[in-house]
């Protein structure tokens, strides 16, 4: 269901209205508000809630009010009627009537029916999808589809589209001001990675819908599977089961997978939108065989526990979570997302028959969430690290370069909840 209520009255009820809408006012400021001018206006007046404001009644809102509702846009209706003395001019309840009859939409005419809807809005969450149109190779319309029909039953689900006027991070800060119950994030990394930084330590459920090109976070938790992804992350959120992982911070970016420096980063560079639109997933693969031909090893300085250690590396990365693909992160064969501590993994190699026999033991040991065992790979958990290199390198976090180093992780624990499959 969509998460909109439309609200209208008569003259001789606008007071019973905003006064309805004041004592509820909680409800309420869950939701989108539509309503006919004037009735709207007051509402907004006294209570400060956001109104999306028709036009007055007896010159078109009440038509744009009933189309609302057939076009999909609104769950409940709010007509407070005048049934003993009602004008000429004012709205006639029959349309609404057969309108909501005919999309089966809840409509209350007076203060005994009002409360019994508002409580049922009161117990039904409000989830707010943020989706990524442009996101993957799919088609987002007919996935948008798949979502509303899935989801649309378990909540009430407003839906906002990112454009490249509006970043995810906008619109989730909306939907957070808009006391959403949970937000849900459609797209790839990068849009997963924007919405969780905004949740981060809100203790609002974050859902993900996988549908980029690698998918690491929910491949990281487990979430969609190989088949019919969507569908399958469209389950696990409406079954409700949630966990409590963390989350970090590089300087002052928020992160929820990893930070890579050196190769990694370089790759992830080279990997562009249309590069990924070419080759999916093994855009990453292309871009990396190409970085092992360029990349030199460079001297980084990590301080950790007020340690300082000097290391001759390639690559070095920070991790939070991430799945076995990443196998830059699994200098211990597994990254441990709960555990209050970040996965610190420096490699060097001197060849590029080396690095590759690297990464294929790396992720074979991950695998078997077992070390790779390697004289070129270190590892070590801590709570949080400052990184500084000769000369200064790339760095990627989740995804997307973010400037150079010197950098600072920290670990935020039980920084997230996430919908997660539930393992009974």
């Amino acid at each position: 269901m969509p998460a909109s209520i439309a609200l209208i009255a008569h003259d001789n009820n606008k007071n019973d209205i905003v006064a309805f809408v004041k004592g509820h006012q909680i409800v309420f400021s869950r939701y989108t508000l539509i309503a006919t001018g004037n009735t709207g206006k007051q509402i907004q007046n006294s209570t400060g809630l956001p109104v999306d404001c028709l036009l007055p009644g007896p010159i078109g809102g009440d038509a744009q009010l009933f189309a609302a509702v057939a076009e999909g846009k609104v769950c409940a209706v709010f007509f407070f009627i005048d049934a003993l003395y009602a004008k000429s001019h004012e709205p006639d309840i029959q349309p609404l009537l057969r309108i909501c009859d005919a999309h089966d939409v809840a409509i209350a005419t007076n203060l005994a029916t009002a409360e019994l809807v508002i409580s049922a809005l009161a117990r039904t969450q409000v989830a707010h999808l943020i989706f990524n149109p442009v996101a993957g190779q799919g088609d987002s319309d007919h996935e948008l589809t798949i979502i509303e029909n899935m989801l649309g039953g378990h909540f009430n689900l407003e839906i906002h589209q990112t454009t490249p006027e509006i970043t995810a991070e906008e619109l989730t800060q909306g939907a957070i001001a808009a006391h959403a119950d949970l937000i849900i994030a459609s797209g790839g990394d990068g849009t997963v990675s924007a919405v969780a930084s905004q949740l981060i330590d809100t203790n609002i459920p974050l859902g993900i819908i996988p549908r980029g090109t690698a998918n690491a976070f929910c491949q990281a938790l487990g979430i969609g599977g190989r088949v019919m992804p969507i569908r399958a992350a469209c389950r696990i959120i409406s079954e409700g089961y949630t966990k409590v992982i963390d989350a970090a911070r590089c300087n002052d970016t928020p992160m929820i997978l990893l930070t890579g420096i050196g190769f990694e980063a370089e790759m992830v560079d080279k990997a562009s939108r249309e590069f990924k639109d070419q080759w999916g997933v093994l855009a990453y693969l292309v871009a990396g065989w190409q970085q092992l031909d360029e990349q030199e090893l460079f001297d980084a300085a990590v301080e950790i526990e007020d340690q300082i250690y000097r290391v001759d590396v390639g690559a070095i990365t920070v991790a939070n979570a991430a799945p076995p693909t990443s196998v830059l992160a699994q200098g211990m064969g597994e990254v441990i997302y709960d555990d209050g501590l970040l996965d610190v993994t420096m490699a060097k190699v001197d060849t590029k028959l080396q690095a590759v026999t690297s990464m294929v033991n790396a992720f074979g040991a991950a695998l078997v969430n077992l070390a790779p065992n390697q004289d070129n790979i270190h590892h070590v958990r801590t709570h949080s690290i400052k990184i500084a290199t000769d000369p200064p390198q790339k760095v990627v976090v989740d995804g997307e370069v973010i400037g150079i180093t010197p950098i600072k992780v920290e670990c935020i624990p039980n920084g997230l909840t996430v919908f997660v499959p539930n393992p009974n």
